[in-house]
Formats: C-alpha cells, structure tokens, sequence
C-alpha cells in the first residue's frame, strides 16, 4: 500500500462556487475503510504543530465473517508508532456489518423526485437517459431505462405533477422482426407549486420589508429558493438585502404568533407599547404616575401598510379603533378573558371591511372617517390613486386640475393635505380646512427669523 509522507504537505481549503452534491457515507466510523471485501487503505495522524506523521495504519478486509448470523467482514488494522516515542507496531481484528455494494432500489423513487425538484422546470426538462445519468453519478445507483420510466409512473399516480412529452416510433420486435409502433416519452419535468414570478415576488416582498431583521430575512429567502430549482437559485444569486441597519423589534415574529392565536380565539391581549429615545432604543411608555403604561386591548385583525405590520384593534378603556405598531410591542401575552364584540367598536358596528378601512386610514390613525374634498394637480393623480385606491371620484376636471372626492379618516388627511400642501388644496369639511391653515400659519412661524 502506498506510504503517506512523514511531513504533512501544505494545503488550503477554499469555498466552491459550485451547487452543493449529496455525499453517500460509506467507511466504518473512525476507521474510514468501507467494509466491503476487496477494500483496502493506508491512513495517518499528524502532529499539529510539527506537522509530522506520529502514526499511521495499513487496513485491509481479508474476507467475509458473521456474528450472530449477521453477515460481515474480517477487517485487519497494522497499527504503526515509529516516529513517535514508543516506536511500536499493533495489529487489531474488526469485524464489521458488510456494506452493500448499491444503495437499495426502494430509493429510486425519492431519488428521481430529487432529480426532478432540482434540475427541472418548464424550461428545463429531462429524459430518462439523463434521469438514469443522473442517478449513478450523484446517488451511486445504476438502473434501467425501463426502471427510470416506471417510477416516474408510480410517482405520477401518488398525485405529483409531472409533466412530459409523447412521441410514437417505430421498434423493431425481437422475436418476430416486424416493425410496431412504440410509444416514447421524454421531457420530464416537475410542475411547480410556484412560479419563478411568482417566488420572485415574494423574496423582492421580503428584501423591500423594513420589519423584517436581517438574519430571519436571509433565512426566509432561503426557504423560499428551495421551492424551485437549481436554475432559479442561479439567477437569484445576486441579490442581497442590506445588513440590518435599522431599529426592528427582534421579537415581531412571536408577536405575531400571539396576536394570530388571540385572534382566531377571540381573546384579549396585554402589552407594553414603545417609543424610541435619542439613544436610538425603545423605551416604554408610561403613564401620568410614572409607572409602565399596560396596554389591554381587543384585536381583531392584522394589516401591512407603509412597510410596517400594523394591528388593527379596540383599546379595551374605549369605544373606538386603535392601531399599533408590531415591532414597537413588547412583553404581549395572551389574556384569558374574552375579546370585545366589534360591533360593539365604534366603525365596526356593521363588520370589518379590511380594504375599506386601509384605504380611509392612510396613516393608521384612529378616529373619526368621513367625506373630504380636495383640488388637486392632475400630476398628481398616481400619488392619490396610490394613497386612496379606487374609492375616489374625480369631478370637476380642467387643464390641469382636478376635484377629489374620498371618504377618509380625517386624522390622516390632515396629515395628507400638509405633506402635499404644494399640490393640493382641502375644500371641504370646513373645520378640517381650517385645521390645515392653522397647521400651516404654525410651520410658517416656526421657520421665521
């Protein structure tokens, strides 16, 4: 056998941009040497800081042994010490449970399943000669043709997906020399649950969140990847999120799971609610005596908007609709005492309508919803289509303005009606209008000399 080297040569280890393969574990646990008659190996241990051979080991199955009727083989080890201190030799005897020569038929099946999620979609699709090619190079497994055609068979009646091509040629029969007709089929491949549009979507979803962390980000991207195949996870390769710059809540997701689960349930939940300070950190809020204000309130449902996940809910001291943020609740439990009615919640007396409510709440703030007015420059009809949906009405349409009618919270449009002040004009309730001038005449005094 061959003789390793009393030095340990230099080596370096190196990150592979190549796709990950599946290894099958073979050798005997710590003695590395598969045990299967005619195997044979030379192994050694090095000293880590000389880098010189202080042992090695010559191994060899001399042939085949059972124990307690169990078939195995005899395993010989020549144990060498000769440039350590003793210098000696050691001989020991294994036997070891044979290892077959090829893995188990019964796998073919999960293993063409693989074959089919990782390297078939619409647009890439296989025979079941590179099926079969397949199988021996990366599962060690040498089958027919026929054997290939009958799993995917198999796998097609326990309800996958799979879809091929069909084609009629003409075989010559062995027996009798006549041409017949035989039907061919190819180009497998695996429908997916999801498009790659689809997939793609959802991971852009993710790297446009701001209340998402980074690391779960990251993880969830991943996840999704694995849906598709080795071509999508190519070409999605390239993109990244940025590391998590900003100020999340790392416990949003628990949060979540308690707020899905009083919901379903229709129970109340408590929490600690949240501001940030100038050290950048929550901090919460309290209440006139100085004490950490408890929040116990009825949820009823959870929306995103903004880039922020929002629950929409009754604060249990009051009539009305309250939201808060997700990621600026902390300590939620889960209260055993049952959750208000919404009807009876002041706006939710004939049920939640979820679009309705997101469109009139554009900030999410609470309050009182009604019809508004406003004029507007036409330039702006995609920020109002953005902002109010499809509820408006436009009247009134000249050159270059446009009247506006929408029904809104008038908490929001207030906010709304300053932050597009150079663009729009609010006509009516009078007393909102109003509210806007003295906003306005207030921000002028504030950017006086």
């Amino acid at each position: 056998m061959k003789k390793l080297p009393e030095i340990l040569p230099e080596y370096r280890i190196q990150k592979s941009e190549q796709e990950p393969f599946p290894v099958v574990w073979e050798e005997l646990w710590g003695l590395f040497i598969i045990p299967r008659e005619g195997e044979r190996l030379t192994w050694a241990r090095y000293d880590p800081d000389t880098r010189k051979c202080v042992e090695w080991s010559e191994m060899a199955v001399l042939g085949k042994a059972q124990v307690h009727g169990v078939e195995g083989v005899e395993i010989r080890e020549d144990r060498h010490n000769h440039f350590g201190p003793g210098k000696d030799d050691r001989k020991h005897y294994y036997v070891a449970q044979l290892m077959a020569a090829a893995q188990p038929k019964k796998m073919m099946i999960m293993h063409i399943l693989d074959i089919l999620r990782k390297y078939t979609d619409e647009n890439h699709r296989l025979s079941q000669k590179e099926i079969g090619d397949i199988l021996k190079n990366e599962y060690d497994m040498v089958v027919d043709r026929k054997s290939v055609k009958r799993n995917l068979m198999d796998l097609i009646d326990l309800g996958f997906e799979i879809e091929y091509s069909e084609s009629v040629r003409m075989v010559r029969d062995k027996a009798t020399g006549r041409l017949e007709e035989s039907r061919f089929l190819s180009d497998f491949y695996l429908v997916r649950e999801f498009t790659d549009s689809e997939l793609r979507l959802l991971i852009d979803s993710l790297l446009f969140s701001k209340h998402i962390p980074y690391s779960q980000c990251k993880e969830l991207i991943g996840k999704l990847e694995g849906l598709s195949n080795r071509y999508f996870r190519a070409r999605v390769g390239h993109i990244r999120t940025m590391p998590d710059l900003s100020l999340h809540s790392q416990q949003l997701f628990y949060t979540i799971e308690v707020l899905d689960e009083a919901i379903s349930k229709g129970r109340q939940v408590s929490f600690t609610y949240n501001s940030y300070g100038t050290d950048k950190k929550l901090h919460p809020r309290r209440d006139g005596a100085g004490n950490i204000r408890e929040y116990i309130v009825n949820p009823y449902q959870i929306a995103a908007a903004n880039g922020r996940y929002y629950l929409i809910c009754n604060y249990d001291k009051y009539d009305n609709v309250a939201h808060y943020r997700l990621d600026r609740i902390t300590n939620i439990k889960l209260l055993p005492t049952p959750a208000k009615p919404m009807e009876q919640v002041k706006g939710l007396e004939y049920g939640f309508d979820l679009p309705k409510h997101m469109a009139e709440h554009v900030y999410l703030f609470a309050g009182e919803s009604g019809p508004v007015t406003f004029r507007a420059k036409k330039y702006l009809l995609n920020d109002i289509l953005d902002w109010f949906g499809g509820g408006v009405t436009f009247f009134d349409e000249r050159e270059e303005e446009v009247s506006v009618r929408v029904r809104v919270n008038f908490a929001a449009m207030r906010r709304w009606a300053l932050q597009y002040a150079l663009h729009a004009k609010l006509l009516s309730p009078e007393s909102l209008a109003e509210q806007v001038r003295e906003d306005i005449r207030a921000a002028m005094e504030n950017y006086g000399e």
